[in-house]
């Protein structure tokens, strides 16, 4: 809290402390299941409140293992449990934070509300990728293939859709495709890992179905595979790609880069603000002033500048969830901690005249 200093008011001084909520409820989802069942509950506790976190049930592997790990006497504890697990746990707590889809964060905040306590939302994401004419063409390709392919697409932050200066759209596409042909499975002992659950692989392929049947053209990947009993999904990149298709405006979740060409930096920023979601973004330019530029433009939280997926790495950028990508304070920076803190004002008079707005009475 800030040190006591002087109020407007003559003889008037202003204090305060901060305070934890008790009871913090952690609503975690099944990709990354520990580091996003821990994101929010590590800086809850540092907070001073107790955490009880209720993870995916898809992916509830990691718990016996986690609880073997926590001293006693750190007020974390950790439930397994499907979805009525969650709203039950809504009910108990003075905080909720949930970490996953639109419709179930939108159900989160309902209940929430009903019982009257804050909701913090980490929601779904389209994150948009803009490469306009002069940029480094061979380090965007390379960086947009890891941000949109790393955990086989499964990540909030994943790039889901590329918009490409008209002038630098066949060369970018052929170093792309070429990069994401040399990117194998890890059961090949490559990097792109399963797709976690069925009815992603089923949306992917759906997806995929949409935009090509709509004139996209599929350049690698583009086919869901069977290895091991899992469901896997090559890096696809696609060409010939527009917002008629659903893999362009409808979150993928799978390591699918399609890619659009664009006439400047005008209709780059116009289709990739073009969307419901607004959880972050890349830009590749040169100069940077030029990416900077168009980075000022973007309605999103984050935006790696000739870079991409950042946010996956650095954690020290404060920032907010655009439209329905998130509510509530930053789980970045100083404020990941902060937000579980409710502030309380000491306003202390030391004068011993009377304040003029008093009722006059008789002596």
């Amino acid at each position: 809290p800030p040190a006591e200093r002087p109020a407007s008011l003559p003889g008037v001084f202003v204090g305060g402390d901060a305070v934890p909520y008790e009871l913090v409820g952690v609503i975690s989802p099944y990709n990354f299941p520990l580091l996003l069942g821990l994101i929010d509950a590590v800086p809850a506790l540092a907070a001073g409140c107790a955490v009880l976190v209720k993870p995916s049930e898809v992916t509830p592997r990691f718990i016996e293992p986690l609880m073997r790990l926590v001293p006693d006497g750190l007020p974390l504890q950790v439930v397994e449990g499907d979805g009525r697990t969650g709203a039950a746990l809504v009910d108990l707590v003075d905080a909720v934070v949930f970490t996953g889809s639109v419709e179930t964060g939108q159900a989160v905040a309902r209940a929430a509300a009903r019982v009257f306590v804050p909701a913090f939302l980490e929601l779904g994401g389209k994150d948009p990728a803009i490469v306009l004419a002069g940029a480094d063409l061979d380090r965007a390709a390379a960086a947009i293939l890891w941000g949109g392919t790393a955990n086989a697409g499964q990540s909030c932050q994943s790039i889901e859709r590329v918009y490409v200066a008209r002038e630098a759209h066949d060369e970018f596409l052929a170093l792309l495709a070429g990069k994401a042909a040399q990117v194998g499975l890890t059961c090949e002992g490559g990097p792109i890992g399963p797709i976690i659950r069925p009815d992603g692989a089923e949306k992917i392929a759906a997806q995929l179905a949409d935009a090509v049947a709509r004139g996209a053209i599929v350049h690698t990947g583009g086919t869901i595979e069977r290895h091991g009993g899992g469901h896997w999904c090559r890096p696809t990149v696609l060409s010939g790609a527009d917002h008629s298709m659903l893999v362009m405006t409808e979150e993928t979740f799978g390591p699918v880069l399609p890619v659009m060409a664009v006439d400047g930096p005008d209709e780059a920023v116009a289709l990739a603000d073009d969307s419901r979601y607004g959880l972050s973004a890349a830009v590749f330019a040169a100069p940077e002033e030029q990416a900077m530029a168009v980075a000022a433009r973007l309605r999103a939280g984050a935006i790696s500048v000739n870079d991409a997926s950042l946010t996956a790495l650095v954690h020290e950028g404060e920032k907010h969830s655009f439209r329905r990508s998130g509510l509530g304070g930053s789980r970045m920076g100083d404020a990941s901690i902060a937000r579980f803190l409710r502030r309380r004002a000491f306003l202390v008079n030391r004068s011993d005249a009377a304040d003029p707005w008093w009722h006059p009475t008789k002596e």
